[in-house]
């Protein structure tokens, strides 16, 4: 995946440095060898041009020529069916709709712990980390079940769990040694050379705390 500094590029991604949901997109770029820039962008202070491109100002965005999508789970499904190799999600009409439920109930039972838990340590945040840490507890036996996250197979959800599972030492969620399971999962997806492409310089400072966790 081309990088900011280099040429421009027909397809860019507009994202912050250290937002999950960019960091997503960065990860089904670099497991599809999509050739694509990266700008990093203070999500505070958005630049006037990426304004006039998405009305909300928000981040992800991903500009592919005419085409301007800023939804993670957009582009990502975008990018799947335009690059096809290797396949993020399944083919079939069934194995489709598992995974896309798979993604609500990451999106919808965890992730939304992550801003309150970012926001600082009053009591909202102390909550999330608990609750977070609570719910990843109660599935660890899930993380076991196969080799990916309910799959044979590397798939858009694992892109999704990843980024999440990489701040958990950031975030002061601390697991107990009984979730054996989160930490394989966890080591086998971190280790995978697309992961590693696609971190920024932010989450790469976060490496130490999740080598920590997964020992």
């Amino acid at each position: 995946m081309a990088s900011s500094a280099g040429r421009k590029a027909a397809m860019i991604l507009f994202c912050s440095p250290t937002c999950a949901y960019g960091h997503q997109i960065r990860i089904v770029l670099n497991e599809k060898a999509i050739d694509s820039g990266v700008e990093f962008i203070d999500p505070a202070h958005p630049p006037e041009d990426l304004i006039d491109l998405n009305p909300y100002g928000s981040m992800p965005t991903l500009v592919d020529r005419d085409l301007v999508l800023y939804d993670a789970r957009i582009i990502m499904e975008y990018l799947d069916e335009r690059f096809p190799h290797p396949p993020l999600v399944p083919t079939d009409p069934v194995g489709r709709a598992r995974s896309r439920m798979l993604v609500h109930r990451i999106e919808r039972d965890w992730y939304p712990y992550l801003e309150p838990i970012e926001a600082g340590d009053g009591p909202g945040a102390a909550h999330g980390r608990n609750r977070l840490r609570e719910s990843l507890i109660a599935a660890s036996p899930v993380f076991g079940a196969k080799p990916y996250f309910l799959s044979e197979d590397y798939s858009l959800v694992d892109c999704v769990l990843a980024p999440l599972l990489w701040r958990l030492g950031a975030l002061g969620v601390d697991l107990p040694s009984s979730c054996d399971t989160i930490r394989r999962y966890a080591r086998r997806v971190f280790e995978r050379e697309a992961f590693q492409a696609s971190l920024s310089e932010h989450e790469r400072g976060l490496v130490v705390f999740a080598e920590a966790w997964v020992v």
